[in-house]
Protein backbone atom coordinates (compact mmCIF):
# COMPACT_ATOMS: atom_id res chain seq x y z
CA UNK A 1 0.00 0.00 0.00
CA UNK A 2 1.32 3.45 -0.86
CA UNK A 3 2.43 5.94 1.77
CA UNK A 4 0.00 8.88 2.04
CA UNK A 5 1.48 12.51 1.99
CA UNK A 6 1.48 14.40 4.77
CA UNK A 7 0.48 13.95 7.94
CA UNK A 8 -2.84 11.05 7.26
CA UNK A 9 -3.06 8.46 9.30
CA UNK A 10 -3.44 5.17 6.96
CA UNK A 11 -6.66 3.49 7.59
CA UNK A 12 -5.68 0.74 9.77
CA UNK A 13 -4.04 3.10 11.99
CA UNK A 14 -7.98 4.63 13.27
CA UNK A 15 -8.40 3.77 17.03
CA UNK A 16 -8.05 0.35 17.66
CA UNK A 17 -9.51 1.49 21.15
CA UNK A 18 -12.71 1.07 20.69
CA UNK A 19 -12.72 -2.57 20.07
CA UNK A 20 -11.38 -3.35 23.22
CA UNK A 21 -14.74 -3.35 25.17
CA UNK A 22 -16.32 -6.26 23.33
CA UNK A 23 -13.20 -8.09 22.87
CA UNK A 24 -13.21 -8.31 26.52
CA UNK A 25 -16.33 -9.34 26.63
CA UNK A 26 -16.16 -11.99 23.37
CA UNK A 27 -12.76 -12.96 25.62
CA UNK A 28 -15.17 -13.71 28.85
CA UNK A 29 -18.15 -14.74 26.93
CA UNK A 30 -16.91 -18.49 27.22
CA UNK A 31 -15.91 -18.88 30.89
CA UNK A 32 -14.47 -16.58 33.83
CA UNK A 33 -10.36 -15.73 33.36
CA UNK A 34 -7.55 -14.25 35.27
CA UNK A 35 -6.59 -10.72 33.56
CA UNK A 36 -3.55 -12.29 32.26
CA UNK A 37 -5.13 -15.28 30.31
CA UNK A 38 -7.56 -12.73 28.89
CA UNK A 39 -4.67 -10.38 27.92
CA UNK A 40 -3.53 -13.32 25.89
CA UNK A 41 -6.66 -14.65 23.96
CA UNK A 42 -7.50 -11.05 23.17
CA UNK A 43 -4.78 -11.02 20.70
CA UNK A 44 -6.43 -13.24 18.27
CA UNK A 45 -9.29 -11.56 17.78
CA UNK A 46 -7.37 -8.88 15.76
CA UNK A 47 -7.83 -5.26 17.15
CA UNK A 48 -4.82 -5.56 19.10
CA UNK A 49 -1.05 -6.28 17.48
CA UNK A 50 0.96 -8.01 19.30
CA UNK A 51 0.18 -8.29 23.35
CA UNK A 52 -2.82 -6.10 24.48
CA UNK A 53 -1.15 -3.84 26.64
CA UNK A 54 -2.17 -4.89 30.18
CA UNK A 55 -2.86 -1.64 31.83
CA UNK A 56 -4.73 -0.80 28.91
CA UNK A 57 -6.42 -4.23 29.42
CA UNK A 58 -7.17 -3.50 33.54
CA UNK A 59 -8.26 -0.06 32.81
CA UNK A 60 -11.26 -1.07 30.51
CA UNK A 61 -11.39 -4.18 33.56
CA UNK A 62 -12.32 -1.80 36.11
CA UNK A 63 -14.72 0.32 33.71
CA UNK A 64 -16.78 -2.32 32.71
CA UNK A 65 -17.19 -3.83 36.19
CA UNK A 66 -17.78 -0.26 37.31
CA UNK A 67 -20.73 -0.34 34.41
CA UNK A 68 -22.09 -3.68 35.59
CA UNK A 69 -20.75 -5.46 32.52
CA UNK A 70 -18.03 -7.79 34.40
CA UNK A 71 -17.73 -8.96 38.29
CA UNK A 72 -14.71 -10.10 39.78
CA UNK A 73 -12.89 -11.81 42.61
CA UNK A 74 -10.28 -12.84 44.68
CA UNK A 75 -9.27 -16.31 43.72
CA UNK A 76 -6.59 -17.45 46.67
CA UNK A 77 -6.81 -21.42 46.82
CA UNK A 78 -4.58 -22.15 44.09
CA UNK A 79 -1.23 -20.28 44.64
CA UNK A 80 -0.52 -16.61 44.50
CA UNK A 81 -3.80 -14.53 45.25
CA UNK A 82 -5.36 -13.95 41.53
CA UNK A 83 -8.65 -11.47 40.31
CA UNK A 84 -10.96 -13.84 38.45
CA UNK A 85 -13.33 -11.99 35.97
CA UNK A 86 -16.32 -13.03 34.73
CA UNK A 87 -19.27 -11.81 32.13
CA UNK A 88 -22.52 -10.84 33.88
CA UNK A 89 -26.26 -10.90 32.41
CA UNK A 90 -25.74 -7.35 31.51
CA UNK A 91 -22.14 -8.10 29.86
CA UNK A 92 -23.95 -10.78 28.25
CA UNK A 93 -26.53 -8.57 26.34
CA UNK A 94 -23.68 -5.66 25.72
CA UNK A 95 -21.78 -8.12 23.75
CA UNK A 96 -25.07 -9.24 21.95
CA UNK A 97 -25.34 -5.47 20.60
CA UNK A 98 -22.03 -4.85 19.77
CA UNK A 99 -22.34 -7.81 17.17
CA UNK A 100 -25.37 -6.91 16.27
CA UNK A 101 -23.54 -3.57 15.81
CA UNK A 102 -20.57 -4.95 13.93
CA UNK A 103 -22.76 -7.47 11.14
CA UNK A 104 -24.25 -4.00 10.26
CA UNK A 105 -20.36 -2.49 9.75
CA UNK A 106 -19.74 -5.66 7.85
CA UNK A 107 -22.34 -5.16 5.86
CA UNK A 108 -22.08 -1.78 5.07
CA UNK A 109 -18.40 -1.89 4.77
CA UNK A 110 -19.19 -5.13 2.34
CA UNK A 111 -21.20 -3.08 0.03
CA UNK A 112 -18.73 0.18 -0.03
CA UNK A 113 -15.95 -2.17 -1.14
CA UNK A 114 -18.05 -4.03 -3.93
CA UNK A 115 -19.44 -0.08 -5.05
CA UNK A 116 -15.61 0.86 -5.03
CA UNK A 117 -14.77 -2.28 -7.39
CA UNK A 118 -17.48 -2.34 -9.32
CA UNK A 119 -17.11 1.56 -10.16
CA UNK A 120 -13.43 0.61 -10.62
CA UNK A 121 -14.01 -2.04 -12.89
CA UNK A 122 -16.58 0.09 -15.48
CA UNK A 123 -13.64 2.85 -15.17
CA UNK A 124 -11.18 0.55 -16.80
CA UNK A 125 -13.38 -0.80 -19.27
CA UNK A 126 -13.39 2.62 -21.34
Amino acid sequence: MPEPKGKKARPEQGKRERYMQPSILLGLYPKPSYGYELIQNIQRFGFVEGQAPPGMIYRHLHQLEGDGLVSSEWDTEAGPAKRMYRLTEEGRQMLALWIEYMERQARNLSAFVEQYRATRAAGSAE
